[in-house]
């Protein structure tokens, strides 16, 4: 190739002259500052071994291959230094690693046996020698006492619990057979989650009270009230006639921060106790209830949708016992006529006047047929005693409605409409009889 170039008059070419190799005592020192450069950073020591003195040059291959170690260790000593235990530490090393794989190998037993007790897992003695390792083993072994503690603890809160909720269901189901009413109230949400007047088979979450057998009026006031902190009895009261005794205390239900409602109607035992100081519902000349007691009182029976047998009362004959007798003479035919009525009932039934010479009488149930035996004896014995008294026959006509509480629809007003009406075309039937001409039928005609 030399001879072509040669040849072609190209001059020839010289390979750079390779610098001489360093002396022994030179290389020493460039040996000593690669170690110095390996001990402060291995990764960015450099060596040219070929540089070297022919003497030194197998200790630089050594340092060289030294180095590779450090650096090796060094970054294993960085990856546990951070938490890293996923990676192995290499199978050479010599001496270098022996220290850097026990403490690997320590270190991922704690691990485990850390894990395992944050697992709740019971965990091996698996505890190194040495001061680290036997404070980090005394704190697993605190913590795994301290969590069998706890558990029992658990345990016992638990079986408390479900005692405490037998009772409280028990106590429930008792007071649900009761005629007050039962809300429990969620302090949280303040929704009802267990109501006693629900209709059966409603599941839990439910809008108790919007299927309740009985609605309760004063129910947007219990979920009002925030004293969840005390026992606590008030009355209250919805519009003129209803009021209630409320009884209020904090319970925990189901695990539920919660307070209990048990609400009365006290409406019968307030108006009885206004009654004792209070005439504006009896009536002065006969001493029975008046027409006001008598529209309190059915409002609350309409409410609480009760079953009742209404009789209308029309008592004939007062005008002209007034007209022929006097006014004091009619009083007493009609104080006469009440005290014969009320002889022939209880006196817990509502005997009311309602008018001059009109009255009502009101007994619970539907005992329509009861009351029709009753007012044919009334009826025989107030003429009889009419005859007796005051030479005139006298005599009362009535009406009798049975009310289905949970059907009816009527007001006071509406039901007493009905019962006049019906009194009306017995009057009437009574007159055509009496005008109708001896010997012709007009029901045939």
């Amino acid at each position: 190739m030399n001879e072509n170039r040669l040849s072609a008059g190209e001059p020839e070419a010289h390979s750079p002259a390779q610098p001489p190799p360093l002396s022994v005592e030179e290389s020493c020192q460039r040996l000593t500052e690669f170690l110095e450069h390996i001990l402060r950073d291995a990764g960015q020591a450099r060596l040219d071994v070929g540089t070297l003195s022919e003497p030194c040059r197998p200790l630089g291959e050594a340092l060289c291959s030294f180095r590779a170690q450090a650096e090796e260790l060094a970054a294993c000593s960085a990856r546990l230094a951070q938490g890293d235990l996923s990676g192995e530490l290499p199978d050479g090393g010599g001496c270098l690693y022996d220290g850097l794989k026990s403490l690997h190998a320590n270190l991922k037993q704690l691990t485990l046996q850390a894990g395992q007790v944050t697992r709740g897992e019971d965990s091996p003695d698996l505890c190194p020698s040495g001061e680290f390792f036997q404070a980090f083993h005394a704190m697993t072994q605190q913590l795994q006492e301290r969590e069998d503690r706890l558990k029992e603890e658990i345990q016992r809160a638990r079986r408390r619990a479900e005692i405490i909720n037998s009772y409280t269901e028990m106590l429930m189901d008792l007071l649900d057979q009761r005629d007050e009413w039962l809300l429990v109230v969620d302090q949280k949400t303040q929704q009802i989650v267990h109501c006693n007047k629900r209709t059966r088979g409603i599941a839990e979450g439910a809008a108790y009270c919007d299927s309740c057998r009985h609605r309760l009026p004063i129910q947007s006031k219990l979920l009002e009230w925030s004293d969840s902190e005390r026992y606590q009895v008030r009355e209250l009261e919805e519009g003129r006639n209803v009021c209630y005794r409320v009884i209020s205390f904090p319970i925990e239900w189901k695990e539920r921060p919660s307070c209990v409602h048990i609400v009365m109607d006290i409406t019968t035992e307030k108006m009885s106790a206004r009654h004792l100081n209070d005439d504006i519902y009896q009536d002065p000349d006969t001493g029975i209830r008046n027409r006001q007691f008598l529209s309190e009182f059915m409002a609350q029976v309409l409410r609480e949708q009760q079953n009742i047998t209404l009789c209308y009362l029309d008592l004939g004959g007062v005008s002209e016992i007034n007209t022929s007798f006097g006014r004091k003479v009619g009083d007493a035919y009609i104080q006469n006529f009440v005290e014969i009525v009320r002889k022939n009932f209880r006196s817990g039934d509502t005997f009311a006047r309602i008018q001059d010479d009109k009255f009502c009488l009101m007994l619970t149930g539907n005992v329509k047929h009861l009351i029709e035996r009753k007012m044919a004896e009334i009826l025989t014995t107030f003429q009889r005693d009419d005859d007796r008294v005051f030479s005139h026959q006298c005599s009362f006509k009535y009406s009798i409605i049975e009310v289905e509480g949970a059907s009816n629809v009527m007001p006071l007003d509406k039901l007493l409409e009905t019962a006049e009406a019906e009194v009306k075309r017995q009057k009437r039937r009574q007159e055509r009889q009496r005008k109708k001409p001896r010997g012709f039928d007009f029901e045939n005609w």
